[in-house]
């Protein structure tokens, strides 16, 4: 393989502009592969408890379910605690030797790439593509850091917001895969 996406994240829930960004990152950097990496902790959100991690794997694989080029990889639920991209990319380096390997971030993160735990391992081992937001003005590229833009599919639709939806009762209808909606119903997540 020559390129490999890492698009990392809680989640929770997967939704629809999740696989729009995937769909993207695979036709528009040519990737053999992209992986989607759950995280155990997000390092951004230290006081959220994330739902189950058997959960969000079992939506990730209904969501995914038939893409053969994704891959979802559960290292980071396995590894436990706060989840860093740098040593999820360093297994990464070790598992392809000679990959590029692209690390999918969104908008609203560039600024704060060099405050990242080992950030100049991390932009050694990775490129970065960046997700664009709407509404986020994109910072210009910490030095050291080789950032590429997504044009993909800018919409505006966030796991937290899906979250308060559930949480309401409101339907998820056109905003999750529907296996995913079933999971989250029949769980009763976010309630």
């Amino acid at each position: 393989m020559n390129r490999v996406g890492l698009y990392g994240g809680s989640f929770d829930p997967v939704h629809l502009g999740h696989l729009l960004v995937a769909e993207a990152a695979l036709e528009e950097f040519c990737l053999d592969r992209l992986v989607v990496i759950p995280a155990a902790q997000s390092p951004f959100k230290p006081t959220s408890t994330p739902s189950d991690p058997n959960l969000r794997l079992r939506m990730l694989r209904l969501a995914f379910a038939g893409v053969t080029r994704v891959q979802i990889d559960d290292q980071e639920i396995r590894r436990g605690g706060v989840s860093y991209s740098v040593d999820t990319a360093a297994e990464f380096a070790r598992r392809y030797p000679g990959t590029t390997l692209c690390w999918l971030i969104g908008a609203d993160h560039v600024r704060s790439l060099p405050a990242w735990r080992d950030a100049q391992q991390l932009a050694e081992l990775v490129e970065f593509v960046v997700i664009p937001r709407p509404g986020v003005e994109t910072a210009p590229p910490p030095p050291g850091f080789r950032l590429h833009f997504l044009r993909g599919f800018p919409l505006a639709l966030s796991a937290s917001e899906i979250r308060a939806r559930a949480q309401s009762g409101r339907s998820l209808r056109h905003l999750v895969p529907i296996p995913v909606a079933e999971v989250i119903e029949s769980e009763k997540l976010y309630r």
